[in-house]
C-alpha cells in the first residue's frame, strides 16, 4: 500500500529506523523531532543480530562494521568476577549477522545521516515538538509546537507513529491516566571511557547479582590500540525518589567509587575506569507495564513509547528495530491502513507485552541471582551451584521468546522485500 504518507513523531533509533524501512518501501515519510539540534548522546548499545540483519538490509551493514565492535561472547560472572555462565553471540554463536556493540549516539548519527540522504532534509523537521492529534477515520491531524518561538504548527497524514520514547506524547493522549513510568528503585551509572581492552578485546562481560551488578563491554576501537569501553554500575536503592531520565545527569564518580570501588578482578579493573571516565551520568532503572493496544485508527506506537522496558538482554533498541520492519511489512502487504496498524499491533505487541515482564525478573541474567543466593561467598565449581540444565533453560527461554534464537533469525522471511536502500 504505497499511496500513504506517514508522519513519526520522534527520531530516535526506533523512528529513523522506520524512516529508512518506508522509504524502503516506497511509502513516503516524514520525522518530527521535538530536540533541535539531535546530539550524540548516551553511552553503549548492544544490537542483537536479528536487528544487524534488518540495517544489514536498509544498506547499513558496512556502516556498523566500521563504527561498533562485533561482540563475540557474553560472560555472566558473580560479585567476585567468577565465570558462572558464557555463551558465543554473533556470528560465533551460527548466526549469519553479528551482534554489535556501539555507542549509542553514533548509531543515532549513522541512521540520521541515512534518513538525510534518501528522504531528503525538507522530510526531518526538529525542534518541533508534538502537543496533540486528532483523526476523522480518513486523516490524522497532529499540532506541534515549535520549541523555540512557541508557535504552533498543524500537519496532517494518513497514519501518526509515535517513536517519542518512554514519555511520548502520543502514547499520553491514548492513555491520559498512565502517570509516571514504573520506578524499579534501582540506579544506574554509566560511562563510556578509553582503555587497555580485557579479555579478547570483543566480550561483554555482567557481573554480580540483581541488587548489584556491572555491565562492561567495548563500543569502539581507537587507533591507539585501546578500545572505548562502556560500563554501567547498578545498584538498588531504597531511599532515592526517582529523577527523570535524562541522558545528561551526571553524578560524582565519589559516589560510584562508594559503592564499587572494590570491584578488581585479575581481568578487569572497575575502580580504574571509574576514575579515568571524564563524565558519568546517573540514570533510574524504569519501564511502563504493559498496555492492551497501540493501534487506535490511524495512530500507532513504536519502540519505547510502546513497550518501554528495563535493559535486559540487549533488548530496547533491536526491539524497536524490529517493529519498524514489522509495521512497514503490515502497510505494505494490506490495503487498508487501519487494519494494517491492526495486524502489526497483534504481532508485535503481545511478545513486547511478554518481554517486559520477563525483564522485571532479570531475564537471561537470572543465573547470576541463583549464584548470589546459592553462593554468597563465591565457588569452586560452578556446577556445584547451577546444574547445566538450569543455565541452558534460563538463557534458552529468553531467547526463543524473544525471537533471538539461532533459527528464528536465520531462516525467517525478510520483513520488507529486498529493492535496495
Amino acid at each position: 500500500m504505497k499511496d500513504l504518507d506517514v508522519i513519526v513523531a520522534g527520531g530516535g533509533i526506533g523512528g529513523l529506523s522506520l524512516a529508512l524501512s518506508l522509504h524502503q518501501a516506497g511509502i513516503a515519510v516524514r520525522v518530527y523531532e521535538a530536540v533541535r539540534d539531535p546530539a550524540p548522546l548516551g553511552v553503549g548499545i548492544n544490537l542483537q543480530p536479528t536487528a544487524v540483519r534488518e540495517l544489514t538490509e536498509l544498506g547499513l551493514g558496512n556502516a556498523l562494521a566500521e563504527t561498533g565492535i562485533a561482540t563475540r561472547r557474553l560472560n555472566l560472572c558473580n560479585k567476585f568476577g567468577q565465570l558462572i555462565h558464557t555463551e558465543r553471540r554473533g556470528r560465533e554463536a551460527g548466526y549469519r549477522w553479528p551482534q554489535y556493540s556501539i555507542h549509542r549516539g553514533e548509531l543515532q548519527r549513522l541512521l540520521l545521516r541515512a534518513v538525510r540522504d534518501r528522504i531528503g532534509d525538507e522530510n526531518i523537521q526538529t525542534g518541533l515538538k508534538l502537543t496533540g492529534f486528532a483523526q476523522d477515520g480518513h486523516r490524522v491531524m497532529i499540532r506541534f509546537a515549535d520549541r523555540q518561538s512557541g508557535s504552533d504548527q498543524i500537519e496532517e497524514a494518513d497514519i501518526l507513529v509515535g517513536a517519542d520514547g518512554i514519555h511520548s506524547a502520543v502514547r499520553n493522549q491514548l492513555f491520559p491516566a498512565e502517570g509516571t513510568p514504573r520506578f524499579a528503585k534501582q540506579m544506574l551509572w554509566r560511562a563510556a571511557v578509553e582503555a587497555e581492552p580485557f579479555l579478547d578485546g570483543q566480550t561483554m562481560v555482567i557481573a554480580g547479582h540483581f541488587h548489584q551488578r556491572i555491565i562492561v563491554y567495548p563500543i569502539a576501537r581507537r587507533r591507539s590500540g585501546k578500545a572505548l569501553i562502556n560500563w554501567i554500575c547498578q545498584q538498588t536503592v531504597t531511599d532515592h525518589a526517582p529523577p527523570r531520565e535524562d541522558w545528561n545527569q551526571r553524578v560524582e564518580k565519589e559516589e560510584v567509587l562508594a559503592t564499587f570501588g572494590g570491584w578488581r578482578f585479575p581481568w578487569l579493573d572497575l575502580p580504574a575506569l571509574i576514575e579515568q571516565s571524564p563524565d558519568i551520568y546517573e540514570f533510574p532503572l524504569v519501564d511502563r507495564d504493559p498496555v492492551a493496544a497501540w493501534s487506535f485508527g490511524r495512530v500507532t506506537l513504536l519502540g519505547d513509547a510502546a513497550h518501554p522496558m528495563q535493559p535486559i538482554g540487549g533488548q530496547a533498541g533491536t526491539q524497536a528495530i524490529l517493529d519498524a520492519r514489522a509495521l512497514t511489512r503490515a502497510l505494505v502487504d494490506t490495503d487498508d491502513a487501519v487494519a494494517a496498524l491492526g495486524l502489526y499491533d497483534a504481532e508485535r505487541r503481545p511478545t513486547m507485552n511478554d518481554i517486559i515482564l520477563r525483564n522485571r525478573n532479570f531475564g537471561p541474567e537470572a543465573a547470576m541471582q541463583l549464584a548470589e543466593e546459592r553462593a554468597p561467598n563465591g565457588f569452586a565449581r560452578v556446577d556445584d551451584v547451577i546444574s547445566r540444565q538450569e543455565l541452558d533453560a534460563i538463557v534458552a527461554s529468553f531467547a526463543k521468546a524473544a525471537g533471538l534464537d539461532v533459527e528464528t533469525v536465520n531462516h525467517r522471511p525478510s520483513y520488507v522485500s529486498q529493492r535496495g536502500p
